[in-house]
């Protein structure tokens, strides 16, 4: 009886050591299958609050996609300058769909299969630095629960699938360190070319990577291997750049009119510098404050702070090798970009209450969520007696914000100089424009978030994109446009800017309707209505 007692203890306690096993074997699909639970319940219930759609650049992005398909001008040249294209391209094959244009769904998601595949690629990441199951794991749902990171991947913002491509990048850059394939190096070539015609956060990881690059295998094998690695790694990791450069001296006529154009980056900081207000610039102290507390924003202090232990555990340990530990360093990119570019004015952060007396673009700190993820699991693999002391911490702090629903990129979205309530004006147009005839002049540069909330269809627009329509209507408004929506006398307004040009008397021919804190919205008299060209009459238009 005994003998039979243990023997089935023993199968028991077997079977009980099997568990992890099998776990491990499909944790990629259990992981896969939670995390696209998590997106989509995510996404209904930020859509259905409200604040799906509560940034203007998602509003903004929606409509760049959308132009590409419809409109009076549409095609790829709709992409523009202002931002780089991957986003809006990816976009095409849903965008012409209503409902996936006005619910935003056709740029979130984007968003959301990128925040499933960086939990996939952080419990990889770890899974290559020799970590165990229980860290792996734990740095997942670090990432996955980060209520910042939740929200903007419910929304058509950029964040995520920048934060997908480098990390994939910066993933395969580990792998080819472990195990010398030259396929891997051309795979983190190729995530870090997405990555770079996404945002110009690429565009570092990109100079960033090829120095890693560069150091190591010039270490290891002197500089002809370094000089072949590095052409073979940024001959195609490259190659987005140069396509940028290519597209604004086809499109634009300047190959750096994505640099110096009236509405670059550099352009909008230029006023900023003049208002006074951009004041990081030459300040490295400030710049480095802000960012770090942006970073404390987004990913919590107390987990931040682990991170930083967890990242002097990965580069101190002699267990792993020097190269994996060099490539290791691709992913605090995000947080060297962000200084160096708050430092020469390149960007813009408020920080209420340190930077200014808003939130405005503080969502750039949670670039690093799945480098602190990272980071936290490998501290856990290093100190495995404290690991319930760690996780439990840091669960309590994900498990606090989550309930107080303490998420910084909801209240920059929400109340921050990165929302715009347009209501007032797109709700106008919606009631008194739908259902006649005429168009309506106005500056998507500066009121996108408008044309995207009045549910009117891009058809229903003229704007400085529309070629032909735009140069006509500027000249003789009366004759196209039957209603106009500016800010007057706001030279930033480039509706304004060009009608001033023209004989000041045109502003006779309409009634101001109504006066917002947005823009202003002026109606044609109704005299002057059957002299109006209403349909499109320029087609073909390059």
């Amino acid at each position: 009886m005994k003998k039979f007692t243990l023997s089935i203890f023993k199968s028991s306690k077997a079977k009980v050591a099997e568990i992890p096993l099998v776990f491990e074997k499909h944790a990629l699909k259990i992981i896969f299958a939670v995390l696209s639970i998590i997106s989509i319940i995510s996404f209904i219930v930020f859509y259905k609050n409200g604040l799906g759609l509560a940034y203007n650049d998602a509003r903004s992005h929606l409509d760049i996609g959308r132009r590409v398909v419809e409109g009076l001008k549409p095609g790829l040249a709709q992409i523009g300058s202002v931002w780089l294209p991957l986003p809006h391209l990816l976009m095409v094959p849903t965008i012409w769909n209503d409902f996936m244009w006005h619910t935003g769904l056709s740029g979130a998601i984007i968003s959301m299969f990128s925040y499933v595949a960086t939990g996939l690629l952080v419990y990889q990441y770890l899974k290559e630095l020799g970590v165990k199951i229980f860290g792996r794991l734990v740095a997942v749902a670090i990432f996955a629960l980060n209520l910042n990171i939740i929200y903007l991947q419910s929304t058509a913002m950029t964040e995520l699938l920048l934060i997908a491509t480098m990390m994939a990048g910066c993933y395969y850059l580990l792998v080819w360190q472990k195990r010398g394939d030259v396929l891997d190096i051309i795979k983190a070539a190729f995530f870090i070319m997405l990555s770079t015609l996404n945002r110009y956060d690429g565009w570092f990881l990109f100079g960033f990577a090829g120095l890693l690059i560069l150091i190591q295998v010039f270490r290891k094998k002197g500089y002809k291997a370094a000089e072949g690695s590095f052409i073979l790694y940024s001959t195609l990791a490259g190659i987005g750049i140069v396509l940028w450069f290519v597209w604004n001296a086809l499109i634009f006529k300047d190959p750096l009119y994505f640099i110096l154009g009236p509405f670059s980056a550099h352009a909008q900081q230029q006023q900023l510098l003049e208002a006074g207000v951009l004041a990081t610039k030459g300040n490295l102290l400030l710049s480095i404050k802000v960012y770090f507390y942006a970073l404390f924003f987004n990913s919590y202090t107390f987990i931040v702070l682990l991170s930083f232990l967890g990242a002097a555990a990965l580069w101190f340990d002699r267990k792993v090798s020097s190269g994996m530990r060099i490539m290791s360093v691709s992913l605090i990119a995000p947080l060297l970009f962000n200084i160096i570019a708050l430092y020469f004015g390149f960007s813009v952060l408020y920080v209420q209450g340190i930077s200014g007396n808003t939130w405005f673009n503080v969502r750039y700190g949670v670039m690093l969520a799945p480098t602190i993820a990272v980071f936290i699991g490998y501290l856990i693999h290093k100190l495995p007696d404290l690991k319930w002391v760690i996780v439990s911490l840091a669960f309590v702090t994900i498990f606090i914000s989550l309930v107080n629903i303490d998420a910084v990129t909801i209240d920059d979205a929400r109340v921050g100089s990165s929302q715009k309530n347009v209501s007032e004006v797109s709700g106008w147009l919606h009631d008194n424009a739908a259902n006649k005839d005429g168009f309506i002049l106005i500056s998507a540069a500066s009121h996108d978030a408008i044309i995207f909330s009045s549910g009117l269809p891009l058809a229903k627009f003229i704007h400085e994109g529309t070629g032909a329509y735009w140069e006509s209507a500027v000249a003789s408004p009366d004759r196209w446009a039957r209603w106009i929506v500016m800010r007057t006398y706001d030279e930033n307004d480039l509706t304004y800017r060009e009608l001033s040009k023209q004989d000041p008397k045109w502003i006779e021919d309409y009634i101001l309707v109504n006066h917002y804190p947005f823009a202003d919205i002026y109606e044609i008299k109704p005299l002057l209505i059957p002299t109006l060209n209403t349909k499109p009459v320029f087609t073909n238009q390059k």
